[in-house]
């Protein structure tokens, strides 16, 4: 069971939401979308699912064209962020609603919502209206209605973004798990790196209607193969700093310098790549040291974003614990050159950060 888009794109008028693309998801794969909003998850979705037509390429199911085949002539089903359930049916008939269609005997329909219902914990509530639920159980209603169908192809598009933290933390926590049963292929869209990791499996990456990449989850965030997919794979994006390599050291800013390392790329100017936690207020033993401006200070609880200014730049740092600093004032921050990545100018990948090849 395969999925396949080759050289599929979606223009309307003068504006291209998906350029040409070529992806292959395999039988019992979870694929996530990453991206910023806008970045073409949606209307990528709605390419798969037959919703629309692209305007070039053709979409294959198993080796068969189903290009510009109806929805309702595809083995599909689709979540989506907001609760899309049958407000006049129990739950029970909500997951049952689309067995009917299929025209299942009694007894088929039953077994498969009470076997679907105790996956998604819902066996309690079977009887109970959608409006008597929470936002979790309906939205689990919602996938048990997608998951009854034995669809070969299940798009989720953001359905964890309207529940809240602790609703999102059980779901993502459930979600592999339940779909590691089915067999079927499933495409996740997200604009969170941190529910990308969580989930595992692939990760496509996007910008701007363009998958940048496509791979593994956990290679895809340690190895970014240009500067775009490291800031999509980044939250807060990741932050750069232009330097020129001259022999063995890299010069920036103000005549600053530090050592090259292993950084092994020819003499010219480079951007020095590095996410927002490994930036640190304390030194370490081999710690390159920045002189910053603090321009905003953000507490969560138990973490604080520091927004910087570095001769121009801004960047953002991730720092453990609450601390007592004022806006407007150099702060000097750390970072541990293995942290850190090389791009070329034109954003390509020059050099992994070594501790991503040690990974």
């Amino acid at each position: 069971m395969t999925l396949e888009l080759d050289s599929v794109s979606h223009v309307v008028g003068a504006q291209t939401y998906i350029h040409p693309t070529d992806l292959t998801l395999e039988k019992g794969t979870m694929n996530v979308l990453l991206g910023p909003t806008s970045a073409g998850k949606t209307t990528l979705m709605r390419l798969m699912a037959g919703l629309d037509v692209p305007t070039q390429g053709r979409i294959r199911w198993n080796g068969t064209d189903v290009t510009g085949v109806r929805v309702q002539d595809r083995q599909i089903a689709m979540v989506y962020q907001q609760f899309i359930n049958y407000p006049a049916m129990s739950v029970y008939d909500n997951i049952a609603s689309p067995m009917k269609l299929m025209g299942l005997a009694k007894s088929e329909i039953d077994r498969r919502v009470r076997d679907t219902a105790e996956l998604m914990q819902l066996t309690p509530m079977l009887d109970r209206k959608p409006l008597e639920l929470s936002g979790g159980q309906q939205q689990r209603c919602a996938l048990a209605r997608a998951l009854v169908k034995n669809a070969g192809l299940v798009l989720l598009d953001e359905p964890l973004a309207n529940l809240d933290y602790k609703l999102r933390e059980e779901l993502r926590a459930e979600i592999p798990r339940i779909f590691a049963e089915s067999g079927s292929i499933f495409v996740y869209a997200t604009t969170e790196p941190e529910e990308a990791l969580l989930l595992g499996g692939n990760c496509a990456t996007l910008w701007e209607g363009r998958v940048t990449q496509f791979g593994p989850t956990a290679q895809v965030y340690r190895n970014p193969q240009d500067a775009t997919t490291a800031r999509v794979f980044s939250d807060p994006p990741m932050n750069f700093l232009t330097v020129e390599k001259r022999g063995d050291r890299l010069h920036f800013g103000q005549n600053e310098t530090m050592p090259a390392g292993r950084i092994s790329a020819a003499d010219g100017t480079y951007q020095l790549g590095f996410r927002p936690n490994h930036l640190t207020l304390e030194p370490g033993p081999d710690s390159i040291r920045f002189d910053t401006t603090l321009s905003v200070m953000e507490i969560t609880g138990s973490e604080t974003f520091v927004h910087l200014s570095h001769h121009g730049a801004a960047w953002v740092g991730l720092i453990h614990g609450i601390r007592d600093l004022t806006p407007g004032q150099t702060l000097p921050v750390y970072l541990d050159p293995s942290r850190v990545y090389l791009f070329a100018q034109d954003g390509a990948l020059v050099a992994t950060a070594p501790y991503a090849e040690a990974a």
